[in-house]
């Protein structure tokens, strides 16, 4: 394995990684600031009132762009996989 193999897969796990993660952090982001606002508009200061819509938001998001999610790592996988011998062969 030459140093560049390592750096290109190493940047392609970074880049599957960002868009595996990047829905769910952008969601719990929008909820959260969403809740805090309301908190801070009726100055109720509750923790339960920040968790439970994140938890629901997000599992509706997981439920949404699961699918996506799941071919998006099948196809990393996959592709990993295939590129073994050519990545052992250099």
């Amino acid at each position: 394995m030459t140093p560049e193999s390592i750096v290109t897969v190493g940047q392609q796990a970074m880049w599957t990684t960002f868009l595996l993660s990047a829905p769910l952090l952008g969601v719990a982001l929008l909820v959260g600031v969403l809740v805090s606002v309301f908190q801070a508009a009726t100055q109720i200061n509750e923790m339960t009132l920040s968790f439970v819509p994140k938890v629901l938001a997000m599992g509706l998001v997981l439920a949404i762009a699961g699918p996506w999610m799941l071919h998006l790592i099948m196809d990393f996988t996959i592709r990993l996989f295939h590129d073994i011998p050519h990545l052992i062969n250099q």
